[in-house]
């Protein structure tokens, strides 16, 4: 097998398993505790919590805290329906569905196009009372990076919140350093699955949307000492090999690019992260690319929306049309992530699309 999807979910790291070992609490240890618990086990298990949110915490700007959530989508959901205002929400175009679906059933979406390359140019204008701006920092779709920090200021202009979904950028660029609300993912980022994280700027007020115990103060239920610990294992480590990862990522998008030639990439070939590299080929069955490499990892597009047989609503919001959006595949690349594999992997994927011609 040859795992080339590191958007949708990352191998989790050596160093975040050991971290959780610990915290897995067997009846003849003293790691079982309830984090929550006035008592000493409590108490012992609250420090695992309280260092791992402290590491998580390094991912952004100062002047904030994190509330561990159970997923990037639960703390998307917790920013945008514990918002103040009840005004117009602006997201771009290419928000991931998390965003895209909760401000629809809200009722109060209003959308941000994006040009050819994916980039959602902050000279589009407001609406009048936006109480929430919402744009991603790295798209999960193509890798395209966004003016984030130029959104957040025009958000502030308009006394408006700024929420960034980080997920895809987080421990690979640096944070983005305007935004109110910032959501990361830590099975993204070698990280446990089943773990999120909302970074609250000091002084934004949110209305919790789970109740009953507040143990998070804007969420309810018992933290997962082990998940957060692993969690904050990942965080520190993406945080120290940043440089290191993104090289990596680097190369193997350069030689991806020249092992692909004659096939059309999707998204800015300058605002990317190169860790995404997502391609088409006119006329390719997807499908049955993806039946006949069945021992290659990869994926036609985004996970959380595959299967609907619907053409990718980013692809389509760049200008591709139903088809070219159908003929494209993404390969993630990760820290783990060999030359050979990738070389490998491509003369698989280009052999079983010669076959189709």
């Amino acid at each position: 097998m040859i795992y080339l999807d590191n958007q949708a979910t990352t191998p989790l790291a050596p160093e975040a398993r050991e971290a959780m070992l610990r915290w897995l609490g067997g009846p003849d240890s003293e790691t079982f505790g309830n984090p929550h618990s006035p008592h000493r086990l409590g108490r012992t298990a609250k420090a695992a919590v309280e260092v791992a949110r402290e590491q998580v915490a390094a991912l952004f700007p100062a002047g904030g805290r994190v509330v561990f959530t159970g997923s990037a989508c639960e703390a998307i959901n917790l920013a945008i329906r514990g918002a103040p205002g009840d005004g117009p929400m602006a997201l771009s175009t290419i928000e991931h569905a998390a965003v895209y679906d909760t401000t629809k059933a809200l009722g109060r979406g209003h959308y941000l196009s994006v040009d050819s390359a994916g980039v959602c140019q902050p000279d589009q204008d407001l609406p009048d009372g936006t109480s929430l701006v919402a744009v991603m920092q790295v798209n999960n779709e193509i890798g395209t990076v966004q003016p984030v920090d130029q959104w957040a200021a025009k958000a502030h202009a308009a006394g408006a919140l700024m929420l960034c979904d980080a997920v895809q950028g987080a421990g690979k660029l640096a944070p983005p350093q305007d935004a109110d609300l910032i959501v990361v993912s830590a099975h993204k980022l070698y990280g446990p699955k089943g773990i999120g994280a909302l970074w609250v700027r000091d002084g934004v007020t949110l209305t919790p949307q789970i109740t009953g115990g507040l143990q998070e103060g804007l969420r309810s239920g018992t933290l997962n000492p082990a998940l957060c610990a692993g969690f904050g294992a990942a965080a520190r480590l993406a945080a120290e090999q940043m440089a290191q990862d993104n090289t990596h990522a680097r190369s193997l998008f350069d030689r991806a690019l020249e092992l692909f030639a004659g096939w059309t990439v999707n998204g800015s070939m300058t605002e990317r992260n190169f860790a995404n590299f997502s391609i088409r080929k006119d006329g390719l069955d997807v499908a049955r690319l993806m039946s006949d490499c069945r021992d290659i990892m990869f994926s036609a597009g985004s996970a959380c929306a595959s299967g609907s047989g619907k053409p990718s609503h980013v692809l389509t919001a760049i200008g591709l049309s139903p088809a070219e959006a159908k003929s494209a595949i993404r390969l993630g690349f990760g820290r783990y992530t060999t030359m050979e594999e990738l070389e490998q992997a491509v003369a698989m994927i280009k052999g079983a699309a010669a076959t189709q011609e």
